[in-house]
């Protein structure tokens, strides 16, 4: 994850290729529920920046500098309406699943949100730049507001596209022991 971005731009092909990636990741039922808004350069991406953060958390953190240059902000949202309606159709019809999105044991849509948020991101490397997720945590309305983006449709997340500028900080993250892979991966049953 690149978070520290030189301001040059990213040509639209660039963008272009990963948008047409994460498209390419699978949707349960084939629904399609989910969606990209894509702000290119610093006026756009200004929008985003207003919107999620405010100026104490903007001054307070040493990452706002060089995560506010990428150049591209690339937006996944995801519609919990459009799996109703697809699980309501003759060949998926479940009268659970197609009542309401709070009968769905697990909401397909953030996966499938997740999976092209991981398209995005790999393909953001095969084009030679770098990228990071910022995820949902405040600010949602406001960003829908002035993006106009449709009631049914929630922010899964952020992903920052760009060239690194060389400034990453080494993430704290790294320096926290994680569970083996023993722990983790269980054959035949947990």
């Amino acid at each position: 994850m690149v978070r520290s971005f030189a301001p040059d731009p990213v040509g639209r092909t660039d963008v272009d290729r990963i948008l047409e990636a994460a498209l390419r990741s699978p949707t349960a039922g084939n629904t399609g529920g989910t969606a990209w808004v894509a702000l290119c350069g610093p006026a756009e991406t200004a929008l985003y920046w207003e919107a999620v953060t405010d100026e104490a958390w903007r001054a307070s953190s040493s990452r706002f500098p060089g995560l506010r240059r990428a150049p591209v902000v690339l937006l996944a949202y995801a519609s919990a309406a459009a799996y109703v309606a697809r699980y309501s159709e003759p060949d998926k019809s479940d009268p659970a699943l197609a009542a309401d999105p709070g009968h769905w044991p697990v909401p397909y849509w953030t996966g499938d949100a997740a999976f092209g948020v991981m398209a995005a991101l790999l393909a953001a490397v095969d084009t030679g730049l770098g990228a990071c997720v910022l995820g949902n945590f405040r600010g949602e309305a406001a960003l829908a507001a002035a993006l106009r983006v449709p009631d049914e449709w929630r922010l899964f997340s952020a992903v920052l596209v760009g060239r690194g500028d060389g400034g990453d900080h080494r993430s704290v993250s790294l320096d926290r022991p994680g569970p083996a892979a023993a722990e983790r991966i269980h054959w035949g049953g947990w």
